[in-house]
């Protein structure tokens, strides 16, 4: 069973086959899927499953924080389901590749108090842009 899937019955998500597939898809160490391409793969699993299903699904996933809905630079919103733990991105500023990263510190620690205007501090997006190595390559 995927580690997204157990999550949300461990809190008693309504579990529906439609629900379960967008879950499974979603699931994966570095898994930035568009809604089509949730929807996509969803299809070749569960060919009746509608784009509106999916759509609300993730949107479900998002608004209980289980997903992270991730923007990038006029693209599609892509979908992380890699929420549970503190982490960034490194995009691809051509192809829109995204890949997650941990750096060693804290963001929101490593921020000097007298930046932070008096804001209370409750998390950190950073992405990291260049070009991923296909991108890179020579010819490319």
């Amino acid at each position: 069973m995927s580690d997204l899937v157990e999550r949300l019955r461990e809190r008693g998500w309504r579990m529906t086959v439609q629900r379960r597939i967008v879950a499974e898809v979603l699931d994966g160490e570095h898994m930035h899927l568009t809604a089509d391409e949730v929807h996509a793969r969803a299809t070749a699993r569960l060919p009746e499953i509608s784009r509106t299903t999916v759509y609300n699904t993730l949107g479900d996933l998002v608004a209980l924080g289980e997903v992270l809905e991730v923007a990038t630079d006029g693209r599609a919103r892509r979908y992380d389901p890699n929420a549970h733990r503190s982490h960034q991105h490194l995009l691809c500023s051509r192809c829109g590749a995204i890949r997650d990263v941990h750096p060693v510190g804290d963001p929101l620690a490593d921020l000097p108090a007298g930046e932070r205007f008096g804001f209370a501090l409750s998390h950190a997006e950073i992405t990291y842009r260049g070009l991923c190595p296909e991108c890179a390559a020579p010819g490319a």
